[in-house]
This record gives structure tokens, sequence and C-alpha cells, in this order.
């Protein structure tokens, strides 16, 4: 499992879009992984690629990205229904442009665990869905998703599994290709769920 505060650590790096500080430190971690990590070693990776992205360096996220994705696909034979990796492995596809890919997987992981099996989980893979669809040039498909998100409970897929809420979507560089649309504008602007 991946250390929660070191994930949590990255997430923050990539809210400020300071993540230059976390790049080294995951770079490091990364040399020599601790074979505990499992399958989120390539989710180090994807948070590694993702924060080199939002740094600027496309080139370097790429070749994160796509020793990411070569991490996580013999997991996923031996899990095939694990959706936390489904989940990362859609997000890396998103990173290397692979929309139909990502979109799939996304699919899948909500398959897996749909909110009327587990309404606490359930919702965390709608947001892989929400996050892939904003990136992928699908802004209706991904507000129809936030819009669900904002109006229930729920443990978020991404560090200290914190659920989105309309802070976070002003914050997080995944939803950018939103912010121009009214509708995002909204969610963003609305006060948090109590």
């Amino acid at each position: 499992m991946t250390p929660p505060r070191l994930e949590a650590q990255v997430y923050q790096a990539i809210l400020e879009r300071r993540p230059a500080q976390i790049v080294p430190r995951l770079k490091e971690i990364l040399a020599k992984p601790d074979p505990a990590l499992g399958y989120t070693k390539g989710e180090l990776r994807f948070y590694l690629g993702w924060a080199q992205e939002v740094a600027g360096d496309h080139a370097a996220a790429q070749e994160s990205w796509r020793q990411a994705r070569s991490e996580q696909e013999p997991f996923l034979k031996q899990q095939p229904e694990n959706f936390g990796l489904i989940g990362d492995l859609a997000l890396t596809n998103m990173g290397l442009g692979d929309k139909v890919a990502a979109l799939a997987q996304s699919e899948r992981a909500m398959a897996v665990v749909p909110i009327k099996k587990d309404a606490l989980v359930g919702p965390a893979p709608i947001e892989i869905f929400a996050r892939v669809a904003a990136q992928g040039g699908e802004p209706d498909r991904a507000i129809a998703a936030l819009e669900k998100l904002l109006s229930i409970p729920y443990a978020g897929p991404l560090p200290e599994n914190v659920p989105l809420t309309p802070a976070l979507l002003r914050l997080d560089p995944m939803f950018d290709p939103l912010r121009n649309d009214p509708r995002f504008q909204e969610l963003a602007a609305s006060p948090a769920p109590k």
C-alpha cells in the first residue's frame, strides 16, 4: 500500500501547482521501491507523471505513465476486480492520451463496485470517470458525474479518501479543461455540502 501521507503530500503539491518539490522524493522511492507496494508502485508512478505534467515536463510525464501502465497491467491480470487498480490504470491511460481505454476502464471500475453495492466506496469510480471525462474532452459526461458526486457523501479514490468538494474542483488541475464551462463554474462556486 502506498504510504497515505506521501500520497497526500503529492496531491497537495499538485493542488498548489508546485509539484517540483515532490518529484525528487517520488523518484527516490521509485528507484528502490519496497516490494510490499505491489500494484501501488504503479499508482505512485502515476502520481509522479501527474506531478511532472503539472510542472510542465510533458516528456518525463509520458515516460512515467508508460512505466506505470507496464507495472499496473500484470497486476490487473491477477486482480481483475480491483476497482482501485482499474481506476489507476484509467487515469494512467488518460495521461497517455488513450481516451478509449481510459473511458472503458473507468466504466469497468464503476461496474465492479456500483453505488447500489457499496454506497461509501461505489462513488469513487465515478470520480475517476469524471476525471477521465474531463481530461478526455467529454464535458457533459464529466459534469453529470460531478453533479452526482457533489450531492452524496463518499470515500474518494485519491489520498485520505477525501471526496471532491467545490473547493477541490477549483484547485485540481485535472479539471482545468472544464474551467470555462458555466456549469462547472457553478459547481465549483457552490457551497460545500453539510
